[in-house]
């Protein structure tokens, strides 16, 4: 087959040809347009450092939270220092969760302290590799035959959890505060630490103190804010198979970015309070502690079914 822009046939009329050329030139388009290059547009930077724009904004911020916010950017990145800093609280989140708890010293802490002489106890996990892969043997006790039967009305437990630096670090002094809000009115059980420890464990243990109220100092799940955070969990009538919803908790408990070790002795002795009047805890028993602080008696327990 010919080309289309061939010369005309012999016997073609004139008007043949030039209708072919008007035909091409219309399928073929206009010619292009050449464009003036792009210009590339400002983008605004909240992560500047002007008086009176970005820093100030993101410096008010900040200091309500500990979010990792209005980091600033070097190019499209983040500058070096905001990179090796996020680097540095993962280490030290994946330290907090494999560094061993240091038992035989925190033994001799809680004992100068006056706090008791702790017995110390271990779950079904091995080590701490199983601990991590395998939760269920961290909620059953290996052996509990150490552990006397106080008959008290609230037992402590002081269990490493997902944090033992945490455990380490605010133990002794969250266990001072509580037993001094607590001593007065209640009997309390000789500590007890737990390694390899979940909350649930605690009722097992719980069980073998023979007390009617279990306190247990956990350390929390690390995060890249917050790597040695503890946690109380409070379960009243304990025993073995309790749900998580029969328990209280107090969290964020590291002091002085988080809750004080006085505030939280003295939420947990209010909803022990309110757990002994209403018989039971978890879902129904509500922390009245702040409503009190303001000034309100309404109780914010739920009624017995």
């Amino acid at each position: 087959m010919s080309a289309r822009h061939s010369a005309p046939e012999p016997n073609a009329h004139p008007a043949d040809a030039d209708l072919e050329r008007t035909t091409d030139a219309a399928e073929a388009g206009p010619p292009p347009v050449e464009s003036e290059p792009a210009v590339p547009q400002p983008v605004p930077d909240l992560g500047t450092a002007e008086a009176g724009t970005g820093e100030d904004f993101w410096r008010d911020l900040r200091g309500s939270t500990q979010a990792r916010i209005g980091l600033g950017r070097t190019g499209d990145a983040l500058p070096t220092a905001e990179v090796l800093t996020l680097r540095a609280a993962h280490a030290a989140a994946r330290d907090a969760v494999h560094l061993p708890l240091d038992v035989a010293a925190l033994i001799e802490q809680i004992t100068a302290a006056g706090l008791g002489a702790p017995v110390a106890v271990t779950s079904r996990a091995a080590d701490r590799a199983e601990y991590l892969r395998r939760p269920d043997l961290g909620r059953l006790p290996d052996d509990l035959t150490t552990i006397a039967n106080s008959g008290a009305d609230i037992g402590i437990v002081l269990a490493d959890g997902l944090s033992p630096r945490a455990l380490s670090e605010h133990a002794p002094g969250l266990l001072a505060a509580v037993a001094a809000e607590l001593g007065d009115d209640y009997t309390l059980a000789p500590p007890v630490i737990a390694t390899q420890a979940r909350v649930a464990l605690g009722d097992h243990i719980a069980e073998a103190m023979g007390v009617r109220t279990v306190l247990v100092l956990i350390g929390e799940r690390p995060g890249l804010s917050v790597a040695d955070s503890l946690g109380i969990y409070l379960t009243h009538l304990p025993r073995p198979g309790r749900a998580d919803a029969e328990r209280n908790c107090v969290s964020n408990i590291h002091p002085p970015d988080g809750l004080a070790y006085a505030d939280a002795a003295r939420v947990v002795a209010g909803l022990v309070a309110g757990a002994r009047a209403l018989g039971r805890s978890g879902v129904d028993l509500k922390d009245t502690s702040r409503t009190e602080s303001l000034g309100t008696t309404e109780t914010l327990t739920a009624p017995p079914p």
